[in-house]
């Protein structure tokens, strides 16, 4: 068996044993970091700068990363900085979430549904929305969440349910029962 001669550039299993340096990992998290962000964030220039302020922590620490799931570190530093800023500065008022593209397309021809289900994520509390879009938008397994936020993984089970509870409770406040039309 050869050994990786850099252990700072890892290698990928299955792409022809090529290394990949950590600043292309980097580059091909990125759409799934931008997602997270405005997530958290739910306004499209804290978004972009939570993930600059991400990215570069990244590459200034990269030395501490040792090489098991980059996703999951560069998910827990941005975590961690939203949290951090969150605590720091007074409480802003909302943004509006319209812009975030990580909600799934409603799945009814009610056209109304997008801009309810987007409004009762945006007043769930961001620990509750940061867990909801780890697990449905990012697919990480509860355990994987749990590491990312820092949390045990029961209070990711918890969280997410409390979560998933508060939108079928909003959406369901919020039905309008369409009125047929006569003919």
């Amino acid at each position: 068996m050869s050994q990786n001669p850099d252990p700072t550039n890892p290698v990928r299993e299955g792409a022809a044993r090529a290394p990949l340096s950590f600043e292309a990992e980097m580059l091909a998290l990125l759409p799934q970091l931008r997602r997270y962000s405005r997530s958290l964030t739910r306004s499209g220039e804290e978004s972009e700068d939570l993930l600059q302020d991400c990215v570069e922590k990244a590459l200034v620490n990269r030395a501490q990363w040792h090489g098991s799931n980059l996703k999951a570190w560069a998910c827990r530093i941005m975590t961690n900085l939203h949290f951090n800023a969150r605590r720091t500065l007074r409480r802003r008022p909302a943004v509006s979430i319209e812009e975030a593209e990580t909600l799934p397309a409603p799945s009814t021809e009610d056209p109304l549904e997008k801009g309810r289900l987007q409004q009762a994520v945006q007043a769930l509390p961001p620990d509750a929305r940061a867990v909801l879009m780890l697990v449905v938008v990012e697919g990480y397994a509860y355990r994987e969440v749990a590491e990312i936020l820092g949390i045990p993984e029961g209070t990711v089970m918890s969280r997410l349910s409390r979560a998933r509870q508060a939108l079928r409770e909003k959406m369901r406040e919020e039905n309008i029962i369409p009125l047929r039309r006569t003919q």
